[in-house]
């Protein structure tokens, strides 16, 4: 993120009104600093904004393999577009090459950081991880499932504490083919992927 793309001094007066407007005492010991540091945190949160996943697929390996390649439990955090409250939990990803393309590990890891680093709700974030994938890698089919929790269900409103959400979605080969999706879904560990805490796209 090139500081260019942020104004940090405009965001810090905002937050300096919007904390001055609640109630809160910027001119309490401990609080003259925070419209500063939040600001910073904000933006820091939602760099994603400003950047693109392109250099991501720019070492693209090719190997001898017509498999299935799974990464399994990715932690990411993210911020709800609704109420600008983390969720947070693990990704999981299973793809199929297409002619032996595939990425590093680690390139999966960084793509589900900059996904979730922008004002986002569970079920786009899923949706973004698998197009990347599917457009940046070239993969016949993709498999995304994300587990987390939502701190705005348990913070406000219902207070539902200990809850989860699941969502996925598959593209591709894995959509077309259920053999294929079943496979993906098993070297998860999912055997019944229905189930109702589970959101399908």
């Amino acid at each position: 993120m090139t500081e260019d793309k942020v104004d940090l001094a405009r965001a810090e007066c905002a937050m300096r009104e919007f904390l001055t407007a609640v109630g809160v005492d910027l001119a309490a010991q401990g609080m003259e600093e925070t419209p500063a540091r939040a600001a910073a945190l904000y933006a820091e949160l939602f760099a994603g904004l400003h950047t693109d996943t392109q250099d991501l697929w720019a070492d693209v390996l090719t190997e001898k393999t017509d498999g299935l390649v799974a990464v399994r439990s990715i932690s990411f955090h993210s911020i709800c577009e609704h109420h600008l409250l983390p969720f947070f939990g693990t990704a999981h990803i299973v793809y199929r090459p297409h002619a032996g393309r595939v990425a590093g590990f680690g390139v999966f890891a960084r793509l589900v950081a900059r996904m979730a680093q922008r004002p986002q709700l569970q079920e786009r974030l899923t949706e973004d991880i698998a197009r990347e994938i599917e457009q940046g890698l070239g993969a016949e089919g993709v498999l995304v499932v994300l587990d987390a929790r939502q701190l705005c269900m348990t913070m406000r409103g219902a207070h539902a504490h200990g809850t989860r959400t699941t969502t996925s979605t598959c593209r591709g080969g894995f959509r077309e083919d259920k053999m294929m999706e079943l496979q993906a879904w098993q070297m998860l560990g999912e055997r019944n992927h229905g189930a109702e805490n589970i959101s399908l796209s």
